[in-house]
């Protein structure tokens, strides 16, 4: 006789996009990251911020497989980092722009659409995602512009519509808004805050500019190689420390790990 009872075990919980446990990396004699531990969970923006040289750039090449001398637990999207099933669901953008100077911004994406997706039989595809790309980051009057001639933050443009091919599960962004005007800056939050919430893209967004911490979901403060927040959403992170901006709530922290520090050398 069949059991009509329905199921009522609790859902599974989804994992995260991103687990670190005791991460550390080393360069030379000097800990750059030390044993860091915080999740990044899926289909919301995480902004990693901190000031310049705290460890960000390192984080994110760690995460996206290209760093070093990483010990410790670093699972991404369910894997190892640097998993090989993990290179064509992650799309990573530096802060200096990876792409062709001889080659137009459509030839570009072209190029590396091809490698991600190769074969003739792939061609529609392929240019429906580039065309798709480059509408999303706004250069669709520059499509046959060389990208030797194009800004700073138009080359940047360029190097995060090659990211967002073949639309990957999460995005890894380092400093992607460094010299933006304040227009285009708010038109690629807007962007970053519907590809979360139309495609359920995870986003991992660093800066040093801490208002724009204000436009994520969750966030990971960084100092010194350290995580002093992790995880919180903006509102948490001031109500904890009592604070009325996320940069006054950084401050604290700084403060707080101070008198620690101290504390422990006496």
């Amino acid at each position: 006789m069949m059991n009509s009872e329905p199921d009522r075990s609790p859902p599974a919980v989804p994992t995260p996009a991103i687990h670190a446990d005791d991460l550390t990396v080393t360069r030379g004699p000097r800990t750059v990251l030390h044993h860091l531990r915080f999740t990044v969970p899926r289909g919301r923006i995480t902004g990693l911020l901190g000031p310049s040289g705290c460890g960000k750039s390192t984080l994110m090449r760690s995460i996206v497989g290209t760093q070093d001398k990483v010990t410790g637990t670093l699972d991404v999207l369910g894997h190892p980092a640097g998993h090989p099933t993990l290179r064509s669901r992650i799309g990573y953008v530096t802060q200096a722009p990876s792409v062709y100077d001889d080659l137009t911004v459509r030839q570009n994406l072209d190029y590396f659409a091809a490698i991600l997706d190769p074969g003739r039989a792939a061609a529609d595809r392929r240019d429906q995602h580039v065309t798709q790309a480059i509408t999303d980051v706004d250069l669709t009057s520059h499509a046959d512009a060389l990208a030797g001639n194009l800004s700073g933050g138009q080359r940047g443009r360029v190097s995060l519509a090659v990211a967002l091919l073949g639309t990957p599960e999460l995005l890894v962004l380092d400093e992607p808004t460094v010299g933006l005007d304040p227009v285009l800056r708010r038109d690629l939050w807007h962007l970053f805050h519907d590809l979360a919430a139309t495609r359920g893209t995870t986003l991992l967004v660093s800066s040093h500019v801490m208002d724009e911490a204000e436009r994520c979901h969750r966030l990971l403060l960084m100092r010194e190689g350290e995580v002093l927040a992790g995880g919180e959403t903006p509102d948490a992170l001031r109500t904890r420390t009592g604070t009325d901006t996320v940069e006054a709530a950084f401050l604290r922290l700084v403060d707080e790990a101070a008198g620690r520090t101290k504390e422990s050398t006496r």
